[in-house]
């Protein structure tokens, strides 16, 4: 199993930034535990309806805060947003401080204490700020204004499991030009790679068997916010989003999820629409797998032959590297990746300008 240290990507194990955890939908009031990051985590929803993420072991006794309780006289475990330990009833609050122990009345211990993450929940999913050097958000989740427009048909995320892969193999596929063809049974018209700051993005259009507009060109434009958030946003039959989330679980295994929603031709939406939606989710989760049936495969590419007619894989690899090394050094390697960068070959992006 290839890991970070192979990639030769920076002295972080995992990377900083926004990364899903969950789905919106898996989270209910009872504690749920899980694992990211190669740590133990509980997850949990407050009774004023807010996402909770602890570090999982209890700093009395390191019991797991998610553990099973089977005592019928077991007390509540969640008391406003704030959980209990199963184990002795310990309770700790959002911000991860103890805030009351039921058998003791003095004062607690300080050490009393779990690490608090960051979370946020938006268009469906659960995300957590992951920073090795423990600061604060240093760039804010993307908008996703489509997920709560009304006109627009959602739907629960696919949890695809994880992948015996460093994520490194799976942000490749963001400048990868020359796979369309082989993978997708895809003729792109043109194609670009555009990096600024935290957003890697990809602008492509090309020849697609369901989802192409009228002159039989479906547009993409999809980006990376940070190291695991891909949004595609689609121009064909309709309008569509794909939102595609993989997080680390293990160094070396990753975790990744897949989302789609699409714009009804209709107001309100008619049956119609729903099964738009549905060919579009069907069509992009099919060509997902197609990716997926690679990774799984393939062995790592911890150096690439590139030839200047595949894409910039030596851009990606050098944005992609901001994440794993001190957020002090991040505008050196964004330098090293900044610009629009047409790939060898290939038609440009309409309007885009090379910096190359």
């Amino acid at each position: 199993m290839a890991k970070t240290a192979d990639y030769n990507l920076g002295p972080f194990t995992f990377p900083r930034g926004w990364l899903m955890v969950a789905r919106a939908t898996d989270v209910t009031t009872g504690p749920t535990a899980i694992r990211m990051f190669g740590r133990d985590l509980v997850l949990y929803r407050g009774e004023s309806g807010r996402v909770v993420l602890l570090d999982a072991y209890c700093p009395h006794m390191q019991a797991h805060l998610a553990a099973e309780q089977t005592s019928g006289a077991a007390a509540r475990r969640i008391e406003g947003d704030s959980i209990r330990c199963p184990y002795h009833s310990w309770r700790f609050g959002p911000d991860g401080k103890c805030d009351h122990i039921p058998y003791f009345d003095g004062p607690i211990p300080p050490a009393a204490k779990l690490r608090a993450w960051p979370a946020e929940e938006r268009f469906g999913c659960i995300f957590a700020w992951h920073d090795p050097e423990g600061g604060a958000p240093d760039h804010d989740l993307p908008d996703l204004p489509e997920w709560d427009d009304p006109q627009w048909m959602t739907g629960d995320y696919d949890d695809l499991g994880t992948l015996d892969v460093h994520p490194q193999e799976i942000l490749d596929n963001l400048v990868d030009t020359r796979h369309f063809g082989p993978i997708h049974g895809q003729k792109l018209a043109y194609f670009d790679s555009v990096f600024d700051g935290v957003v890697g993005r990809q602008v492509s259009g090309g020849g697609h068997e369901t989802m192409t507009s009228e002159d039989g060109v479906l547009n993409v434009d999809a980006f990376y916010t940070g190291p695991g958030i891909l949004i595609a946003r689609y121009s064909g039959e309709t309008d569509a989003v794909q939102i595609i989330c993989h997080t680390p679980r293990e160094d070396g295994v990753t975790q990744v999820w897949h989302g789609i929603t699409t714009r009804a031709l209709h107001m309100p939406a008619t049956p119609a629409d729903a099964e738009l939606r549905s060919q579009y989710h069907a069509g992009g989760l099919a060509a997902f797998s197609q990716d997926f049936a690679i990774w799984r495969t393939k062995a790592p590419a911890f150096a690439i032959l590139r030839l200047p007619t595949d894409g910039p894989f030596h851009r990606s690899r050098a944005w992609y590297k901001q994440f794993y090394n001190p957020r002090a050094e991040a505008a050196t390697h964004q330098a090293r990746a900044n610009g629009v960068h047409h790939t060898s070959g290939m038609n440009p992006a309409p309007g885009l300008v090379a910096a190359e």
